[in-house]
């Protein structure tokens, strides 16, 4: 049974000597420009606790309330305004290897 929310991950890599700059501008820069659109719920990051042939080094989970909810987002002017100052910014410097959207099923706490 779907609880509704839909989680879009984002896995992205950097140069190695990029590491410092790329890490302040997502989480100073990048997260907060997105977080302007009333429908992302929260974001969360992660990185590769290990090394590991093949895997992204970084995870970025956003959370919406629902797929139409991701949908308007995916068209929105905060995510266009912040691909373009992405874009301006990094030149292609660093890579985004994949994305999808899941959607959430159940949650377990303890």
């Amino acid at each position: 049974m779907s609880t509704g929310h839909v989680f879009n991950f984002v896995a992205t890599e950097c140069l190695p000597d990029e590491e410092v700059k790329f890490n302040k501008w997502y989480n100073e820069t990048h997260i907060p420009m997105l977080l302007s659109f009333p429908g992302l719920l929260s974001v969360v990051r992660y990185k590769l606790a290990e090394s590991t042939t093949g895997q992204a080094k970084y995870l970025a989970v956003y959370e919406f309330k629902d797929q139409a909810t991701l949908n308007a987002f995916e068209n929105s002017a905060e995510l266009a305004a912040a691909r373009e100052e992405m874009a301006q910014t990094w030149k292609g410097n660093f890579n985004l290897k994949w994305r999808a959207p899941y959607e959430s099923l159940k949650t377990w706490k303890k």
